[in-house]
C-alpha cells in the first residue's frame, strides 16, 4: 500500500512522526516523497497510486475535484494534530476517512492542569515570591488554603480533557464537582463525580477548571454571576478558550478578593492586549497556552495516528474517526 507525508512544515513530520513511529510504519507501508506545497501536485504522477496520507500542522487544504484528480485512489487521511475543520471537509464528502490525533493532545492539557490544581490547593500561587527581592516573603494574603486532602474541585466540562483530568484525580483524597449536563449517571460514577450546576460548582470549590466545549453556546459563559461566588482563596484556572470567560467579570472578582487567583494559559485575545488588567494584577498567572502538546509531547499524536492505521488496515474498530456531523461542533 502506498503512502505519503503531506504537510507545507516538512520539520513537523519528524517532529509528530518520530523516528520510531516512521520505522513502524515504513515496515507496513511504501512511503512515496512527501509533498509540502500544492504546486507539486502537478509534477508528481505518482501520487495518484496513494491509498494513505499522513499528515500533521499545515495539511494542504484541497477541493473535492483536486482530490479526485490527484488522489483516486485515496481511502484514508490520518492527521497527527488537533482541528481538522480547515480541510477535512471536501475528504469526507468524497468518501475518504479522516482520523485526528486530538484526544492524544488531551492527554498534556489534563497533566498540566492536575499539576496546576495540586499547586493550587496549597496555596502556592498566593505565597509565590517574585524574584528579585533580598527577602523572604510569604505573599499569603490571609485566609486557609486547604490543601487537597478532601477538598473540592470544580470541572466545568467532561469532555475527553475534562474526563482524564477526573481519572486523575482519582489518585487524590479530593471530592470533584462537575458542570456537565449531558453525562450520564453511570459515566459520572465510573468517573467519581457529582453533577453540580455551575452556581454550586463557583460557590463551592477552592479550584475551578474550565474545559468546555468550544462552540458559540459557550462564548461568555462564565461571567459576574459565577465569578462573584468564587470562596475568598479560590483558584480559577482556564486551560479552554479565552471566549468562553468575560474577563472584565473575572478582573472584577479578583479585584474584590485579591487572595484569588487566575491562571489563564488562555485569554482573547492572545497575548492580552498591552493595556490588560492581567498584566498588572497580582493575582494572575499567564502562560502563553503551552498546555497542549509541545517538545516531545507532540511525538505522541503521531504515535495515536500510526496505531489508528493499525486499527484500520486490519479491519479492527477504530477509535478517532471524524464525521461530517462531528465537524458541526468540534473544535
Amino acid at each position: 500500500m502506498k503512502a505519503l507525508f503531506m504537510t507545507r512544515d516538512a520539520a513537523k513530520i519528524n517532529e509528530v512522526y518520530d523516528e520510531k513511529t516512521r520505522k513502524s510504519l515504513s515496515a507496513k507501508l511504501e512511503f512515496l516523497e512527501p509533498i509540502t506545497d500544492i504546486s507539486q501536485l502537478d509534477s508528481r504522477e505518482d501520487i495518484s497510486e496513494v491509498e494513505v496520507i499522513f499528515s500533521t500542522w499545515g495539511m494542504l487544504s484541497l477541493k473535492r475535484e483536486q482530490i479526485a484528480g490527484y488522489f483516486p485512489r485515496l481511502r484514508a487521511v490520518f492527521y497527527g494534530a488537533g482541528s481538522v475543520q480547515y480541510f477535512a471537509r471536501p475528504f469526507l464528502e468524497s468518501g475518504i476517512e479522516v482520523f485526528s490525533a486530538w484526544a492524544a493532545n488531551a492527554v498534556p492539557v489534563a497533566e498540566f492542569t492536575v499539576a496546576q490544581i495540586i499547586l493550587a490547593d496549597k496555596g502556592y500561587f498566593q505565597r509565590f515570591h517574585r524574584v528579585p527581592g533580598k527577602e523572604w516573603s510569604n505573599r499569603s494574603l490571609g485566609g486557609r488554603y486547604t490543601g487537597t486532602y478532601g477538598n473540592k474541585v470544580g470541572l466545568i466540562g467532561i469532555g475527553m480533557i475534562g474526563s482524564l483530568v477526573a481519572e486523575m484525580l482519582k489518585a487524590y483524597k479530593i471530592k470533584v464537582l462537575a458542570f456537565a449536563p449531558f453525562l450520564s449517571d453511570e459515566r459520572a460514577a465510573e468517573l467519581n463525580v457529582e453533577k453540580v450546576s455551575l452556581e454550586t460548582l463557583f460557590s463551592e470549590c477552592t479550584v475551578i477548571s474550565n474545559h468546555l466545549a468550544n462552540n458559540p453556546q459557550t462564548v461568555g459563559m462564565l461571567n459576574a454571576s459565577l465569578f462573584s461566588r468564587m470562596k475568598p482563596n479560590a483558584t480559577f484556572i482556564n486551560t479552554g478558550r479565552g471566549a468562553q470567560v468575560v474577563e472584565d467579570d473575572l478582573i472584577a472578582a479578583l479585584e474584590a478578593e485579591p487572595a484569588r487567583t487566575a491562571l489563564l494559559d488562555v485569554t482573547l485575545p492572545e497575548p492580552p492586549k498591552p493595556d490588560s488588567r492581567f498584566y498588572t494584577l497580582g493575582n494572575v498567572f499567564l502562560s502563553p497556552h503551552i498546555a497542549g502538546s509541545l517538545g516531545d509531547e507532540v511525538a505522541r499524536m503521531g504515535e495515536y495516528m500510526a496505531e489508528e492505521f493499525g486499527r484500520w488496515s486490519s479491519g479492527e474498530p477504530t477509535k478517532w474517526g471524524v464525521t461530517l456531523k462531528m465537524l458541526e461542533t468540534m473544535a
